[in-house]
């Protein structure tokens, strides 16, 4: 709207609740009229009482700041005259505008009235993928200058110019895109449809036909189909001369490095001989274009694609957005690569599209709705993972991804992003894809890896074996069974089968004795649900555990289960879903008369009748099969039983799902299976049999020279206590201690390594509560927002941070340069023995009269060690300290394991306090 004022404001406060006696000390406010800053102003504001010391921290805003303010009663009238008339507009505003009115009720002032907005939600539904909406990252992220955060005046101005960023975005959107959103922003939190109808009228009157892909109203972002491959071929580089002529040429800053070209060598051959081969190649040969340059020419020689896989999302974009480019230019060549993921990483746009013309939304499904919209008009891949939603919108996106019942027509094809990925794949040289959709593509009905394929290489082979496991868990969760029943429920409790009984009859079928039976099914079914999950806590409740915690983990085998209720969830399960079907058959030959919220009722009928199936296949695999070859175990909180009740099902053995993928290829294609960390000391195979490659399968190792890691140094901090000897409060007291000097020292740049959740999670909590990492950005797994990836990339867009991460985050992440110091491994990487798979493990091998210690739990804990350190360096002018706080690496007799599989490095034992002045010595040399 032309001509309206905007007052941005933001306020310091001496903490969060004015009914507490919280007050304000300081009032910002930037004044934004036709989209631009016109005014400013700023007070301090006496609150009256001492101002707590972590505010002060925070803000940095003293007693002594405010000693001589104004208190707020003789501004009040300023501010009050200054906000009439306008809009208001804060980050955050439902704080920000509730401490305001609390002070003017407070003193008796009338409270401010008008429209108000908010830059959080604006931010959110403008950019959609930004990895945090706090004000300092989406400024950040958005090229703001913000000086001094949680200061008023200087928060207040980054948020203008941050609510004038979003109208620019708002205008940058497609005319099809806005109407939509418009329609939507009534039903928002804060009155920001008037900013879409003023980009609507400008629009309007452009002349301009933007170039964009439509499908039913959708504006898509045309998509840029990849070239035809390039018939031309350039024969690989045999010797070492050419090798390095190619390399020179093509890479600024070659230098060649120890075992790449043999690397290279084995791998062609292996190409060449359709033979197999395990290679273990540490950080700094230079794996990653080691395989991808035979790869390359091996593909254009035989005019077919070879697939690299690897573990995470991260990891292939990586592949494609920092190591392909140097690949071309190494060969200098555009090499066609696409990359490729299951059809649950796509939106279903066909699917979108039905939901988009619902009604009654909840507002959840109402902002996801709006920020998928922003987002296709910007997104090529339709990668959902891109999406950064709330906990309520991913209810939403988990009903738009594509899935094996996904509508399937030429005229979606067009538009389909799977389609597309699929497209893309059929030219390319190289496809990139993950573990996962190679197990996917095994059990599809129509293969995409026939006889495209000419060879395969697996990088982070390692993980290869956890991949081929969760290729077969299952996951059985109380709260999403009771969810799925609340969506369906009977005729008489006004959801979905009431919904659809009343199609059904607006179409003259006639089925009232079907839905009898069908609501006689569902509440048997509920019942026996509830008589079956009721026995599975009782009988976990009657298991004495060791330890007093609330939270339990019993293996499912060692509970007496009643069979005979579990078979009779199945069958009524059965039942309800042969009558459901038979229903949907007798709707479809009358649907061609129906209105779109009658199709939509329908498809939401197809929808969750799918869901019905895959929970009954859930229930059979869990509770209904062998558990041989399986791990299965029951967890659960007696604070919140039955909510908290899951059961997990996975498996112990891989080497028949790997097996399954490639014995079909063995003699038909190269192998290559690649790690940094593929053994052990004294155990070459460790990873090589868990994937049950032959016998005859080589294996190779490439190891780094010895200065590629003259920048790494160890740190064993010998004066922690033990914490089997004294609590874990007390424990975690003293590792909090030891991140914050560390952290302190290095000024951030620092993984902190955990074994367990709840140790990370009390850790960074106690650290927060100490406010002594005010500064610093905290990023935690399981604590912060946000994806693995995400997280890593947070962690690097700022100076002063830390990641703290636990097994998961150890492995795959690349940070070179400077934006990692230091490695913090707080416990040495052991499994739990009461951890459920490495349990049923463990017992397993002890049964066959094999050590499970020294044959399972020593070298998994030792690979993990190196793949801790291995996060460090990553070129040879990483600098960085390794530091252990775990005593067990130099008292126990195996500790000297863990340090055989590190490079020779310096290292050090020593008290923290000492570390702490050799860190102070060290990061000090080499700022």
């Amino acid at each position: 709207m032309q001509n309206v004022n905007y007052a941005i404001v933001d306020i310091e406060t001496t903490g969060h609740s004015p009914a507490k006696g919280d007050r304000m000390i300081q009032f910002a406010v930037v004044f934004v009229r036709d989209w631009k800053i016109q005014t400013t102003y700023s007070t301090f504001i006496q609150p009256g009482k001492k101002i707590p010391f972590f505010i002060q921290d925070l803000t940095n805003i003293s007693d002594e700041d405010v000693k001589d303010a104004p208190i707020f009663e003789a501004v009040a009238g300023d501010i009050f005259d200054m906000l009439q008339d306008c809009v208001f507009v804060a980050h955050n505003t439902n704080f920000d505008l509730s401490f305001v009115q609390a002070e003017f009720k407070r003193i008796g002032f009338p409270l401010w009235k008008g429209k108000k907005m908010d830059t959080v939600e604006l931010s959110r539904l403008l950019f959609p993928t930004s990895f945090s909406y706090k004000l300092q990252d989406i400024t950040l992220e958005r090229g703001i200058q913000l000086a001094n955060a949680h200061r008023a005046d200087d928060d207040a101005y980054a948020t203008a110019e941050l609510f004038i960023e979003c109208m620019k975005e708002i205008e940058k959107l497609p005319i099809q895109t806005i109407e939509h959103i418009h329609k939507r922003s009534f039903q928002l939190k804060h009155d920001i449809s008037s900013l879409f109808f003023e980009a609507l009228q400008k629009k309007r009157v452009m002349s301009k036909v933007e170039d964009l892909d439509i499908y039913k109203g959708i504006a898509l972002l045309k998509k840029q189909l990849q070239p035809d491959p390039v018939e031309s071929f350039t024969y690989y580089p045999e010797t070492k001369n050419q090798k390095r002529l190619m390399f020179s040429e093509g890479l600024q800053d070659f230098k060649e490095r120890q075992g790449q070209f043999q690397m290279m060598d084995a791998i062609w051959q292996t190409f060449q001989g359709k033979n197999e081969i395990a290679i273990e190649a540490s950080t700094g040969i230079g794996k990653t274009l080691s395989y991808l340059i035979p790869s390359y020419f091996h593909a254009k020689q035989q005019g077919k694609k070879v697939l690299i896989s690897t573990y995470t999302s991260h990891l292939m974009e990586q592949l494609h957005e920092v190591e392909v480019p140097k690949l071309e230019a190494i060969v200098n060549s555009k090499v066609n690569v696409a990359i490729l993921k299951g059809a649950r990483h796509y939106l279903d746009l066909h699917r979108f599209e039905e939901l988009l013309r619902a009604e009654d939304e909840s507002y959840d499904d109402t902002f996801a709705i709006c920020q998928i919209l922003v987002w296709l008009a910007r997104t090529q891949t339709g990668d959902v993972g891109e999406l950064n939603v709330s906990s309520g919108g991913q209810f939403f996106l988990d009903k738009v991804r594509k899935n094996a019942f996904s509508i399937k027509s030429s005229e979606i094809n067009v538009h389909d992003f799977h389609s597309y990925a699929l497209a893309q794949s059929q030219k390319a040289d190289i496809l990139i894809t993950n573990h996962a959709m190679l197990f996917t593509d095994k059990h599809r009905l129509e293969p995409l890896l026939t006889n495209q394929i000419t060879s395969f290489v697996i990088d982070e082979a390692h993980q290869f074996v956890q991949a081929a496991n969760a290729r077969d868990e299952r996951i059985f969760s109380y709260t999403q069974w009771k969810y799925v029943f609340g969506q369906l429920g009977t005729r008489d409790q006004d959801q979905l089968t009431s919904s659809f009984a009343r199609v059904l009859g607006r179409q003259g079928v006639e089925v009232t004795s079907t839905f009898e039976e069908l609501d006689r099914m569902y509440t048997h079914c509920s019942d026996k649900f509830d008589e079956a999950v009721l026995s599975l806590v009782q009988n976990v409740s009657r298991k004495k555990t060791a330890k007093s915690h609330s939270k339990q983990t019993i293996l499912l085998e060692e509970l007496d289960l009643d069979f005979d209720v579990l078979n009779e969830v199945y069958h009524y399960l059965q039942r309800w879903l042969t009558i459901a079907e038979n229903l949907l058959d007798r709707i479809s030959t009358s649907q061609l008369e129906s209105s779109h919220s009658e199709k939509l009722i329908v498809a939401e009928w197809q929808y969750w009748l799918n869901e019905m199936k895959i929970k009954t296949g859930e229930w059979v695999d869990i509770f209904l099969s062998s558990l041989s070859e399986h791990s299965v175990w029951i967890e659960l909180d007696r604070r919140s039983v039955p909510g908290s009740l899951h059961v997990y099902k996975k498996p112990i053995d891989s080497t028949r799902a790997v097996n399954e993928i490639f014995d079909e290829w063995r003699g038909k294609a190269g192998i290559i299976w690649t790690s940094g960390t593929l053994s052990v000391p004294g155990n070459s195979r460790f990873i090589v049999n868990q994937l049950g490659l032959p016998e005859e399968v080589q294996i190779k190792t490439y190891s780094a020279s010895r200065d590629f890691y003259q920048g790494a140094n160890l740190f064993i901090v010998d004066d922690m206590p033990d914490i089997q000897h004294v609590s874990q409060s007390d424990f975690i007291e003293a590792v909090a201690d030891a991140v914050i000097q560390t952290v302190l020292v290095t000024e951030g740049r620092c993984f902190v390594l955990f074994t367990s959740q709840e140790m990370l999670r009390r850790t960074v909590d106690l650290i927060q509560d100490t406010n002594l990492l005010e500064g610093y950005m905290l990023f935690a797994q399981g604590m912060t927002s946000g994806s693995r990836m995400k997280l890593l990339k947070s962690f690097q867009r700022f100076r002063k941070s830390v990641l703290f991460g636990t097994n998961s985050f150890w492995e795959g992440v690349d940070v070179p340069g400077d934006a990692l110091s230091a490695v913090i491994m707080v416990r040495l990487p052991f499994s739990s023995p009461e951890e459920p798979v490495f349990k049923t493990q463990a017992e397993r091998l002890t049964k066959q009269g094999i050590n499970s210690f020294t044959s399972f739990a020593l070298p998994e804990a030792i690979l993990r060690f190196r793949q801790g350190f291995g996060r460090l360096i990553r070129s040879s002018t990483d600098r960085g300290v390794f530091i252990v706080l775990d005593r067990r690496i130099e008292s126990k007799s195996y500790g000297k394991e863990f340090i055989r599989a590190l490079p020779d490095i310096p290292m050090k034992k020593v008290s923290l306090e000492d570390m702490v002045l050799d860190l102070e010595h060290w990061y000090n040399e080499n700022v």
